[in-house]
């Protein structure tokens, strides 16, 4: 099958871009339309090390490279390359800071520079032609030679976002039929490495394709090493046909996925199909892993709507030790949000890591001991970082649950707990009422001297400090989330001396209520 088509030009000159920004390496890639200006890129690398592994694979005439890297940078890779392969040509990218470096990289035998500052389409070209220009077997070559160039390397313009433009009389050549689509193969599920390979799954779909149909082409690409995408060209009666052809290729593992998009008409659409379409069936099959083949027409079914987790509720119920309530209300929104395959992946593991954290400080906060937790949090957080599915993350968070719920149970069995948070709890429901250490000492029955000395002993804050902060912090809600006088406020939270509250606000938050009012209104 055919793997690339055919315009008049010199021989290319293949070059290896080196630069720990990735976003400096595509922006390099796709600057031009390289091969019609009679180069090729052959390879990218974060940093000289890289470089050095990709020049044996490679063969580059011409290497271009950043000066400052991690690990190995420009200066020490131009010595080496020059040492070991003294044909190669090399071009430094440089800042405007950087000109001692370049120095001894000429010294070493670079052939020129840019400054990263005016690197454009233009420079680039020409300091390229240069280095060119000085390679024998480059020059031996003459105009008229046919040069390969490569589908692969046109999809993956088409698929990174960038346009490209391509003679379609010879595109027609080389996928003759009327019609395109998309097949992947996902192996990311599967546990055994060697049980298969992308190779065998590769061998057989061609093998598929030339037993069952006809009139097709095919062209292979890989956008990750566990997923393997074809671009399928045919006519579309033979195309209807893979809904068929790709159950037979599902026997080669019980944890294979096949991924197939609609049909297509122009080859150019592969970017949109594959970013719009396949990218999404990638994403459906993190959430719903058990789903073997996977059409166009799935992501059109409506998933929950989801509803944003109210991360105050969640930490109020903490800070007040209602675990039960809290969990419960987590555990709704996972099971709601693990529904919704819309939901970017990073996204997804983000929101579990968030509350793994929170969790922590909150429980930290409380005096809970946390020490262990502490601990073995970051192993969740890499365990949920590298899972493969929905429901693997999940796993990790209720992990993480049942050992927060043993540290809660320990303490709970401690004497005096469970007394201080029924106290903490009615504070907390008749903060707006009179409350007083001897009202209260009287509803729970105590003296208010063993009171006060009780809540001391079981609570990091005194009696009055403990109300006054609920009192303010709900006093706070009220001057940024509504718009009642701040005269009133102090009522409402249970002050009956206004001058006392903004007082003791101004304590609390470092600014009287109406700077307070003022600054968050104007920080909005």
């Amino acid at each position: 099958m055919p793997g690339g088509i055919f315009l008049k030009s010199g021989e290319g000159c293949r070059i290896v871009i080196v630069d720990d920004e990735q976003l400096i390496r595509q922006g390099i890639k796709h600057y031009v339309e390289w091969e019609q200006k009679g180069f090729q890129i052959v390879g990218e690398a974060s940093n000289g090390q890289e470089a050095l592994e990709l020049i044996e694979l490679t063969k580059p005439h011409i290497i271009l490279t950043d000066i400052v890297m991690p690990i190995m940078d420009g200066e020490e890779l131009t010595r080496i390359v020059k040492s070991k392969y003294p044909h190669i040509e090399i071009i430094i990218l440089s800042s405007f800071g950087e000109f001692e470096y370049v120095r001894s990289t000429f010294q070493s035998g670079a052939v020129d520079y840019i400054l990263k500052p005016k690197l454009d389409a233009d420079t680039l070209l020409n300091v390229l032609k240069t280095a060119a220009s000085r390679i024998p077997s480059l020059q031996a070559a003459n105009g008229d030679t046919n040069v390969a160039i490569n589908i692969g390397h046109m999809i993956e313009k088409f698929v990174s976002g960038y346009d490209t433009q391509y003679d379609e009389k010879l595109m027609a050549e080389t996928f003759p039929y009327e019609r395109f689509c998309l097949v992947a193969a996902d192996t990311r599920l599967l546990k055994d490495t060697d049980a298969i390979n992308m190779d065998l799954i590769i061998h057989r779909f061609e093998e598929l394709l030339d037993t069952q149909l006809k009139k097709i082409k095919l062209q292979e690409f890989t956008t990750d090493e566990n997923v393997s995408v074809f671009l399928v060209n045919g006519q579309e009666d033979e195309l209807k046909e893979m809904q068929g052809l790709a159950a037979k290729l599902l026997e080669l593992d019980s944890q294979l996925s096949v991924l197939i998009c609609d049909t297509f008409e122009r080859f150019s659409q592969i970017g949109i199909k594959y970013n719009d379409v396949i990218k999404k069936m990638l994403q459906y099959r993190f959430y719903f892993p058990e789903t073997k083949i996977i059409v166009e027409e799935d992501l059109a079914k409506e998933g929950p709507k989801i509803t944003s987790f109210n991360l105050d509720k969640f930490t109020n119920d903490f800070k007040h030790e209602r675990f039960d309530s809290a969990f419960d209300y987590l555990e709704e929104h996972v099971t709601e949000l693990s529904a919704a395959f819309t939901t970017d992946i990073f996204e997804y593991k983000a929101f579990f890591g968030n509350i793994i954290f929170n969790i922590s400080i909150l429980l930290n906060n409380l005096e809970y001991d946390v020490k262990n937790l502490e601990n073995e949090k970051f192993s969740f957080f890499n365990s949920i970082d590298e899972a493969k599915t929905a429901a693997s993350v999940v796993e990790q968070l209720h992990r993480f649950v049942e050992k927060a719920k043993e540290i809660i149970l320990s303490r709970k069995n401690q004497t005096g707990h469970s007394n201080l948070q029924q106290i903490l709890d009615y504070i907390e429901e008749n903060y707006t009422e009179p409350l007083s250490l001897t009202g209260v000492a009287n509803h729970f029955h105590f003296n208010p001297s063993y009171l006060s000395s009780y809540f001391a002993t079981h609570n990091k804050e005194g009696f009055n400090e403990y109300l006054n902060r609920i009192r303010i912090e709900e006093a706070a809600k009220l001057l940024i989330n509504s718009s009642i006088p701040i005269s009133e406020i102090s009522g409402h939270v249970g002050y009956s001396d206004h001058s006392y509250f903004c007082k003791v606000f101004k304590k609390q938050r470092g600014l009287s209520p109406s700077q307070y009012r003022r600054n968050q209104k104007l920080n909005k």
